[in-house]
């Protein structure tokens, strides 16, 4: 479902189901499925060529900011805080679109990008590719890389 104008960003804003669950209902509301901790993926993409920026969590705080300011707010798990894309870079990302999967789990944000939207200075944080065909083998030997690496230093102190 695609929210486009301003009267539809105040009407789906009006519209956010405060309970964790997702249910379909006949009232219209939106009933959007946050995971366990009060988390939705949020899809980042840039409006005008389609091509996705980057991918992060929004919890019912940080969507309610997006809506109220145009201006994508987003959830740190690793700092457990709120914060404002753009807000240190000026890098700033204004929503013309958003949308929901068929599942009300996950958001597609359609943004126009002022800057580049990843923190290594890329435009895209979807700038490295996997090369295809990939071997399977190859797959378990980076993990258990990086187990035997963790437990290396796990001893140290």
């Amino acid at each position: 479902m695609p929210v486009k104008n301003r009267h539809e960003f105040t009407r789906i804003k009006s519209r956010i189901a405060t309970n964790k669950k997702y249910s379909k209902n006949t009232s219209g509301r939106i009933r959007l499925k946050f995971d366990e901790k009060g988390l939705i993926p949020a899809v980042i993409q840039d409006y005008k060529t389609g091509e996705v920026l980057m991918v992060a969590y929004m919890n019912r705080q940080s969507l309610k900011k997006t809506l109220a300011t145009k201006k994508t707010h987003f959830w740190s798990r690793s700092r457990k805080k709120l914060w404002l894309k753009g807000e240190t870079s000026g890098n700033f990302q204004k929503v013309k679109e958003i949308y929901y999967d068929c599942d009300a789990d996950c958001l597609l944000f359609k943004v126009r990008q002022k800057g580049v939207a990843c923190h290594t200075g890329n435009y895209s944080c979807f700038y490295r590719r996997l090369r295809l065909p990939l071997t399977v083998y190859r797959l378990p030997n980076t993990v258990s890389g990086k187990q035997r690496r963790a437990k290396r230093g796990a001893g140290k102190r």
